[in-house]
């Protein structure tokens, strides 16, 4: 075997890269990774510098690990700014770390890429050289953000610390239209969602959905205004381009799904989303108008209607959000583990970690009682 770690995924071969995903996940194929170096998305200045983990034999990719060597915390979606406080105070660098997920997307998704067959062999030896990594780059520790549950389970197992958090997600059971969704739903949510979709039609908008074939040129302009002009209303610092869309739309057509709202012929708000076999992905929205009930139609009603008529399983619109809860989506449990390197806080940090859970599952079973449905889906 031969282990090497990559500044560009370009360095990987797409093709042995990409067949170590699962559920064609769009995140982490090649491609989408790509894009974000080429277009200077990820990088030294947004503290995202990659150092991708690639295991070889006889020159064919066997395992892999996404991995980021970070000087901030920016983009990641596990919040450590507390525990990057605790060691400043301590006059400890807590920068750099290592983390292993997709930049800027909190969803689940492989970490661990291996040959199938050969999970535990080689979880083992990517997770033993994030470790080796960490220590020759005197990092404060290894961080590995939103795994899959087998993942998440062999990396509970190695005594690391497991952070808990709660996202909302929709599931889909079975439906053949919107209309059987909603007639899952109480009553007072179930008219509240068609009053919120009757008035965007009153206001005149126009939707449409396209993919990466169908977009045009002038629909990426008009989108990335709308994300260049959310983050610098609301987020601050916008990572991604036109550049960036431009390709990830070229190189993963079916995987785009983009909503873009006219009223008058003139473009006014859009939603970008991403699915893979499975399932569907919310990321990212804006405008340059604010209609009412607009955002809940192009990021929820949209990938709602999406997900049925692809018959997807599940669609995760994104991070936070109790509003989506009367929508149809409901509180899920995300977790990350986290190894850190030789500290004076160890217990304090495993006590953290115990009460960020214990609050998180109260969370949840608080509001599992504000659930918008008839009877609880299966």
């Amino acid at each position: 075997m031969k282990i090497s770690i990559h500044p560009r995924i370009a360095e990987i071969p797409a093709v042995q890269w990409n067949n170590l995903i699962r559920d064609n996940n769009p995140f982490l194929r090649h491609e989408f990774l790509q894009a974000l170096e080429t277009h200077q998305c990820v990088g030294e200045n947004f503290g995202w510098q990659p150092c991708h983990v690639g295991i070889y034999e006889q020159q064919r990719l066997i395992a892999a690990l996404p991995l980021y060597q970070k000087s901030n915390s920016y983009g990641e979606f596990v919040f450590d700014n507390n525990w990057a406080d605790g060691w400043a105070r301590a006059q400890l660098p807590y920068y750099p770390k290592l983390v292993s997920a997709i930049p800027y997307t909190p969803a689940g998704g492989q970490r661990l890429l291996t040959t199938a067959g050969r999970e535990e062999e080689l979880y083992a030896l990517l997770f033993q050289t994030a470790i080796m990594l960490t220590k020759r780059l005197q990092a404060s520790g290894f961080h590995c953000l939103f795994p899959v549950a087998e993942e998440q389970q062999w990396l509970s197992q190695q005594q690391l610390l497991v952070r808990h958090d709660c996202q909302f997600h929709w599931h889909n059971q079975n439906y053949h239209h919107f209309d059987d969704f909603l007639a899952q739903l109480k009553r007072k949510k179930r008219k509240n969602i068609q009053q919120e979709r009757r008035r965007v039609q009153q206001a005149g908008v126009n939707i449409r959905c396209l993919d990466g074939h169908t977009a045009t040129a002038q629909d990426w302009t008009d989108f990335n205004r709308f994300y260049q002009k959310t983050f610098d209303e609301k987020w601050g610092t916008a990572t991604l381009n036109q550049g960036f869309f431009a390709e990830v739309a070229r190189t993963l057509p079916d995987q785009v799904f983009l909503v873009l709202a006219d009223v008058d012929q003139q473009c006014l708000a859009g939603s970008l989303m991403f699915r893979s076999d499975r399932g569907l992905y919310g990321r990212y929205w804006g405008c340059d108008e604010n209609i009412d009930a607009l955002h809940f139609e192009c990021c929820y009603y949209q990938g709602i209607e999406y997900a049925i008529q692809q018959k997807l399983q599940f669609f995760e619109p994104g991070a936070q959000g109790e509003h989506k809860i009367s929508r149809g989506f409901l509180p899920t449990l995300t977790q990350s583990s986290h190894w850190m390197a030789d500290n004076p806080f160890q217990e304090s940090l495993q006590m953290y970690v115990q009460h960020e859970q214990d609050a998180i599952a109260d969370y949840m079973q608080t509001l599992e009682k504000r659930s918008p449905y008839q009877s609880e889906p299966s």
